[in-house]
Order: C-alpha cells, then sequence, then structure tokens
C-alpha cells in the first residue's frame, strides 16, 4: 500500500509549476458496487479536463497531462486492491497516487499546485499513529489511524532477532537455555530466565533493538505521530534504552504480540493512543483562548498564511470541508483573496497548514465548529 508522508508532502506541495490536477474520491474494496469505482476516477478525469480547456490548454496538452490516469481507468489490477480512498495528482512533471485510509468526498482540483487538504488527517496531530509489534522472533510495524490498520515495509527493518544479529554470532558468543535441541535453521526458544547470561541477554536485545530503530528511522525522522510498542513486558524498559524516537508511549500494549490478532493490536493500540490525542487537542484549545487576545493568536486568513509560508505556526486549526481561494505572493508579501475561484488560485486554508506541517508544527483538521474562533482557521504563533 502506497504510504502518503511528509516527504509526500514535500515534494508535491513544492510544485507550483501548473496546471496542477488533485483527484480526490472514496473507493470500495468488494461486492458489486466496486464497478463504480473506476466510473467514478473516470467522471473526476472529465471534469478535470473540462477545467483545464477552460485554462487555455489545448486539448493535446489535456490528453497528455490526464494520460497515466486513465491508464488506471482500465487497469483492472489495479483496482482489485483499493483501501478506503484514492488520491490523483498529475501535472507536466508529477504522476503519483495513494490508496488510503480515509473516506474521500469526490473532488477535482485544478490549480496551479496541488490541493492536499483532504489528505491532512494521515499527517496533522490527531490522526494517526504507528504500532511496532515486536518479540525475538518477529518484528512488524504498523501505520494506524482509528479507522485503519496497516502493515507497513519498512527497508532494513529486521524479520527477528535472527536475522538482525546472526545465528551463528548467537550461538557463539551466548547460552542458550533450552530444553530441546534446535530445528534446523532455526534456534529455539532462547534467553529464558534469568542468572547465568542475562548480562549477555540484554546486550544482545539492546543491539537488536537499535537495529529495530535505526531502520525506523527512515520512517519516523520528521515524525510527531504517537508510536505504541507491542511487546511483553520486560523488553519495552530495553527498548526504550535504543530508541531515538521522540514519541514512542510511555504505555505499551502488553504480552507476546505474536499471540494478538491484527484487529486485537489495533483495538488496544488506539485505546492508548485516543486519550493522548484529546489531551493534546484540548491543551491547544485552551492555549489558544489564552492566548487569542495578544499577538501570539490569531484567527484572520491575512496573518496566519503568511506566518505558515515563514514557519512562524506552531499550531493550526483548520475546518475540514471549507476552502478559501486566493494566491499568496511571498516576495511581495502579498496576500489576495477571492470570492470565487480564480485561474490561479490556490485553497488558502490548504496551503496554510501544508506549510505549517513542512515548517514542524501541528495542525488539527477539525469540524468547523471545532475551530476556536469564528474563522475556518486559527494559529497560535511562534513568536
Amino acid at each position: 500500500m502506497e504510504i502518503f508522508s511528509r516527504e509526500d508532502l514535500k515534494r508535491i506541495a513544492g510544485y507550483e509549476d501548473g496546471p496542477c490536477v488533485s483527484i480526490f474520491m472514496p473507493t470500495l474494496r468488494a461486492g458489486k458496487e466496486i464497478r463504480q469505482n473506476p466510473i467514478r476516477l473516470k467522471n473526476l478525469l472529465a471534469a478535470a479536463e473540462k477545467r483545464l480547456s477552460a485554462r487555455g490548454l489545448d486539448r493535446k496538452g489535456t490528453s497528455d497531462l490526464l494520460e497515466p490516469a486513465h491508464r488506471l481507468v482500465d487497469d483492472s489490477r489495479f483496482w482489485r486492491y483499493q483501501s478506503d480512498g484514492l488520491a490523483v495528482f498529475l501535472s507536466p512533471k508529477i504522476f503519483s497516487y495513494y490508496r488510503v485510509p480515509l473516506d474521500l468526498e469526490e473532488l477535482a482540483v485544478v490549480a496551479g499546485g496541488f490541493h492536499l487538504k483532504p489528505l491532512l488527517a494521515l499527517l496533522v496531530g490527531d490522526g494517526r499513529f504507528y504500532i511496532l509489534a515486536l518479540s525475538q522472533e518477529m518484528v512488524t510495524f504498523y501505520q494506524a489511524t482509528r479507522f485503519r490498520f496497516d502493515e507497513m515495509s519498512v527497508e532494513g527493518l529486521p524479520a527477528s532477532m535472527d536475522e538482525a544479529l546472526g545465528y551463528d554470532s548467537l550461538e557463539k558468543q551466548s547460552q542458550f537455555h533450552t530444553g530441546t535441541p534446535p530445528r534446523r535453521g532455526k534456534r529455539e526458544a532462547m534467553f529464558h530466565g534469568h542468572g547465568v547470561g542475562s548480562d549477555d541477554k540484554k546486550d544482545f536485545l539492546r543491539l537488536y533493538f537499535r537495529k529495530v530503530d535505526k531502520a525506523l528511522q527512515s520512517v519516523l525522522h520528521d515524525e510527531k505521530a504517537p508510536l505504541v510498542l507491542a511487546a511483553v513486558e520486560y523488553l519495552f524498559p530495553i527498548y526504550r534504552e535504543a530508541n531515538s524516537y521522540l514519541h514512542l508511549l510511555d504505555e505499551p500494549v502488553p504480552g507476546n504480540p505474536e499471540q494478538l490478532k491484527p484487529e486485537e493490536l489495533h483495538t488496544r493500540g488506539w485505546e492508548i493512543v485516543e486519550p493522548v490525542f484529546i489531551q493534546g487537542r484540548n491543551d491547544a484549545f485552551r492555549n489558544y483562548r489564552a492566548l487569542e487576545s495578544n499577538e501570539k493568536a490569531s484567527p484572520l486568513l491575512g496573518k496566519v498564511v503568511p506566518a505558515a509560508y515563514r514557519g512562524r505556526v506552531d499550531v493550526l486549526f483548520v475546518a475540514v470541508g471549507i476552502r478559501r481561494w486566493g494566491t499568496f505572493d511571498p516576495g511581495a508579501n502579498r496576500l489576495s483573496i477571492h470570492h470565487r475561484k480564480e485561474p490561479e488560485d490556490v485553497d488558502l486554508l490548504d496551503y496554510a497548514a501544508v506549510h505549517t506541517l513542512l515548517n514542524g508544527g501541528t495542525v488539527y483538521a477539525v469540524k468547523p465548529e471545532e475551530v476556536p474562533a469564528e474563522s475556518p482557521i486559527a494559529a497560535i504563533f511562534r513568536y
């Protein structure tokens, strides 16, 4: 499954040499209704074609731009494996698509840059978390939301302690405490009990966990989403020593994860992270209320957009389902807001949210009534 990451956000958000086409749609996974998936994409491409023509792009240019997505319409293998939503991005230099665990509304946007707000729930402060299921015999890494749970493939992530450290090395350097001889090609249960060999045991576990942590850095290096460890309890303090990710939660899912179904891991992981999400959002809400009377917070689009671009926004509340069209010229520091969408316009709410994330801020994409101001946007500034 394609994972929409902050690296994708940086790549796509940084492209502003339009025309750019952003398409979002819900997808069905099973039943006769799945036949509607390619039809829905075809209809959205037709809508995009009309908008490209209205911008003055000729028929050949329009056809060339949309052709990669039209190939998806006719690709039966592509439609066999879907998530809850599909996002497609097309420009003269970019073609990317993502199957995402979000129930997206149908939308086709043609603008000078890409429209990204529908996917921000995958990156914002209360939308996503990770679970690392860890034992001596297995390592599995999951990305999750409240409603979805997907295993991620991480380059370099060892599948087990044997793979991480090498069976021969362990056999030579450690005393194993088992009652049965090892099976061919596999070591039997290792490191049972305490006493002799316990220091070696911890040393090997630390080395194993450092290799796991190093592999995860490729995914987590600029993330803020909570990470929950699922492991037997005595492994947790050892993993914390090896861990370099700042957002590993203090509470693990205890027990051997090999004995838990993925649905059980998801449920128990969500029970741990939900209070964290709620607390973080509530704290940010109260902080905004305390600061709204001075210059450290604002609901004004004219202040928030330039501040987000320049990295001044620490926390941003943005309303989902609402768009504010306009343009922002950073060089001239000039913001133009339009009542109707004009050819070079972008969604300024989307623009502010994207740049807040790119500059390391926290974004809460919430219902309009949950923004702590009579505005579709509200920001707390760093300075």
